[in-house]
């Protein structure tokens, strides 16, 4: 069984339907998927019936947007296997979604006043079916440069890091609610790519509150950082997933597949069921 347990679709920021990640996930031979759109179950319906469709089998998942308060850092968590209405991580995520919508908005006023031409009505369209805006849809409008050119690289890092007219961020969620909020629904809560965000140091904190797993594949994790997760995966008896990240052209050049868990899901959730 190959599992990819880190893609993501329109219903955030990835720029293909879940249609077309599902078929290119059939394509490479993977057999198990899950969607961890950002601060989102909105797709749940739709994943299930297009898993069915294409014969592979179809996780619940979310990506929540956390923080690590006491170090002053972002720590993502992912979620899997959840109950169907996920009504505690929805009452955390809502209030996320609706001042990443409220930020992207005052980004778009900021680029339009420094001269830049944004059609927002446009924007909003292209999101669709994702009812937030995030920045890869403003870069959308803006340039047709790829996002690992120089040229697209730069142009977004003028204006959103450092002193751009549209730097800054949003209030996330306390990493602790987080992990709550995925066990309240019946998920298992796992860290990821700590490796991208460094977030190692809050991971023995997060077991005490029921963090189960830790994401062990990832493109940005180096050699150091798998020892570092196999490390901490056998002190904390966590488990160890994996996934490409995917974002279609709005990220990296991977494919759907390419990175793949050291575990499938159901071996996980089986895993952290007997602990």
């Amino acid at each position: 069984m190959r599992a990819d347990l880190h893609v993501h679709s329109r219903y955030s920021d990835g720029s293909d339907c879940a249609e077309a990640v599902i078929k290119q996930a059939r394509d490479n031979g993977v057999t198990q998927l899950s969607f961890v759109d950002h601060d989102t179950v909105e797709g749940l319906v739709e994943l299930n019936m297009l898993g069915e469709k294409y014969g592979i089998e179809l996780v619940p998942g979310i990506e929540i947007s956390a923080y690590d308060f006491k170090r002053d850092r972002k720590v993502h968590l992912l979620g899997y296997n959840f109950h169907s209405n996920a009504v505690h991580m929805k009452s955390i995520c809502e209030p996320l979604l609706k001042r990443r919508q409220e930020h992207s908005l005052w980004q778009i006023e900021k680029i339009q006043a420094a001269g830049y031409e944004l059609d927002l009505e446009a924007i909003i369209e292209h999101a669709k079916p994702s009812k937030t805006i995030y920045k890869q849809h403003i870069m959308k409008s803006l340039t047709e440069a790829a996002y690992t050119s120089p040229d697209y690289k730069r142009l977004y890092n003028s204006l959103f890091k450092g002193d751009g007219v549209a730097s800054g961020d949003i209030r996330y969620i306390d990493a602790f609610d987080a992990v709550w909020a995925i066990k309240a629904d019946g998920g298992v809560a796992v860290v990821a790519h700590p490796g991208q965000l460094d977030s190692y140091d809050i991971i023995p904190e997060l077991v005490e509150v029921g963090l189960s797993g830790i994401e062990r594949n990832h493109m940005d994790h180096t050699v150091e950082d798998h020892h570092r997760v196999e490390a901490f995966a056998e002190k904390y008896n966590l488990v160890m997933t994996g996934g490409s990240d995917y974002h279609g052209s709005f990220g990296a050049a991977v494919k759907v597949g390419d990175i793949v868990s050291p575990s499938n899901l159901r071996k996980v959730v089986n895993n952290v069921k007997s602990l």
